[in-house]
């Protein structure tokens, strides 16, 4: 009996968070270790089923990196990155075409309907959901000026048309989406997938974007997480050397979303179990949360 009486208080416990999120929207970038390993992608889609039979409403933006670069390898083209992004002809955004809008994305959505979901599979060139530009990397030559380095089918978010999201939401179904988007001339770009998460939940004014990585948060000087960022902090800690490497992205992702609306933005770590019912209905949390 004090069993099923401590497994009663936890629901409990968890009203007031169910009572306030109940019709609201969360964007969650999807990537990691949560999308590898067996027991925690089984655990994300359980997470996300959950979140949507109580009213809350899950949009889903995921990567694929490693399978990019492990498919290109097998095809006999080996992966070149500039600055962390990955340099993309013609070929190569084929392949990224077919790994993150065919394979990744249709093995999320069947795992999440799976266990018993209604997940829809998206590009940004469905409905127009992603219009992209081409992204130029700048870096400083040896005369000390800046030069710009052409690195091809690289994109960022140039608008984002939530209308096919609306739809799918109302309807009761849980957006997929791929981090393609579509040029002006109909071209497709490969874009950073946490940029992308964050122009979707800024697009929707989510009440939550929920960024997945493999590490515990953002750590201090002494490796300590740190619980919580507010915004004003964060040009310091990344000055300061506190933020850097694959983590830079993830925070300016974050405050570019807090500064279109969004209510609050987390970094988690995916390697947890049920990351997201630990972060979203305790009061600790499991990560960091960076707050406007």
């Amino acid at each position: 009996m004090e069993k099923l009486l401590e497994k009663a208080q936890v629901l409990i416990d968890s009203l007031p968070y169910i009572r306030n999120f109940y019709g609201k929207t969360f964007v969650i970038k999807y990537g990691g270790a949560a999308q590898v390993e067996a027991a925690l992608k089984n655990s994300f889609a359980q997470d996300v089923v959950l979140l949507n039979f109580i009213g809350i409403r899950p949009v889903i933006v995921h990567g694929g990196g490693p399978k990019i670069s492990e498919t290109m390898k097998k095809m006999g083209k080996e992966p070149t990155f500039v600055h962390g992004q990955r340099v993309t002809d013609r070929e190569t955004m084929d392949i990224v075409e077919m790994v993150l809008g065919g394979l990744v994305n249709k093995e999320i959505v069947a795992l999440i309907n799976s266990h018993g979901g209604k997940a829809v599979g998206l590009s940004g060139k469905d409905g127009g959901l992603i219009k992209a530009r081409k992204k130029l990397i700048k870096k400083a030559a040896e005369t000390g000026e800046e030069e710009t380095i052409d690195i091809g089918l690289v994109g960022e978010v140039e608008s984002i048309d939530p209308a096919i999201l609306a739809s799918l939401q109302k309807d009761g179904f849980i957006p997929v989406i791929s981090p393609i988007g579509v040029g002006s001339a109909g071209e497709a770009f490969n874009i950073n997938a946490d940029y992308v998460a964050s122009a979707v939940a800024s697009s929707l004014k989510a009440e939550k974007l929920i960024l997945l990585t493999d590490v515990p948060g953002i750590k201090d000087k002494k490796g300590n997480v740190i619980s919580t960022v507010p915004k004003k902090n964060v040009k310091k800690i990344i000055d300061d050397g506190t933020v850097s490497g694959g983590m830079l992205p993830k925070i300016q992702a974050c405050t570019r979303a807090l500064d279109s609306g969004v209510k609050k933005t987390h970094i988690i770590d995916g390697r947890v179990p049920h990351c997201l019912l630990l972060e979203i209905f305790t009061k600790e949390g499991i990560g960091t949360e960076i707050i406007g």
